[in-house]
């Protein structure tokens, strides 16, 4: 018994850290820019926005949904308005600490503005997270999407889809989550245990 309780205090001590530094709930917005890789020469950098929610399943595993606005351009050919709305499975390989690269995979819808061009979409990311203060991270990251369609910039040529990249810095306001003080057993030695105050 003595075992499993010991195993359950150091459970109950990293949900309690991964409490203070994080929690249960993100809410998360990012700028940067996007980039197109299809059908056209000399793509252009252009404007890219997100927004998205986060839920922690586990400490190291969340699921989480976004809003994504963004241009895709080419030069003297194309600047088109995007935005994309996506689900992804990521993992926070460090949650106990302050720095930790992530990763995520998922997919989602692409649409034209006003909805007049969509697509199913994949798409999977790499990135960096560095917890300023507790419950707000500052992040950094990239990832690749793939899109179900030839006609994103509108010429089929080919046989590959269309494939766009984003990158973005962004940050993380967590909440949720109990930041209760782990309760020690009574037979365990502490501080004010094992160096009691004696009045004389």
């Amino acid at each position: 018994m003595s075992g499993f309780n010991g195993w359950a205090q150091k459970k109950a001590v990293l949900k309690q850290e991964f409490h203070s530094l994080r929690g249960n709930n993100v809410v998360d917005v990012a700028i940067g820019s996007s980039v197109p890789n299809g059908d056209y020469a000399n793509a252009m950098f252009e404007i890219y926005m997100h927004l998205g929610y986060k839920r922690y399943i586990i400490p190291y595993l969340n699921v989480n949904l976004s809003y994504n606005k963004f241009n895709l351009a080419y030069k003297d050919v194309l600047n088109e308005g995007f935005m994309s709305f996506d689900v992804n499975l990521e993992t926070t390989l460090f949650p106990y600490s302050r720095f930790s690269p992530y990763a995520y995979i998922g997919g989602g819808l692409n649409a034209a503005n006003y909805f007049d061009q969509t697509a199913a979409k994949m798409q999977g990311g790499l990135g960096l997270e560095y917890i300023v203060t507790d419950k707000i991270g500052v992040k950094l990251y990239s990832d690749y999407n793939y899109v179900y369609s030839d006609e994103l910039d509108g010429r089929i040529y080919g046989e590959s889809d269309d494939v766009y990249w984003r990158m973005a810095l962004g940050l993380n306001f967590y909440f949720g989550g109990s930041k209760r003080k782990v309760k020690t057993n009574e037979n365990e030695p502490t501080i004010i245990n094992s160096n009691p105050i004696i009045n004389k």
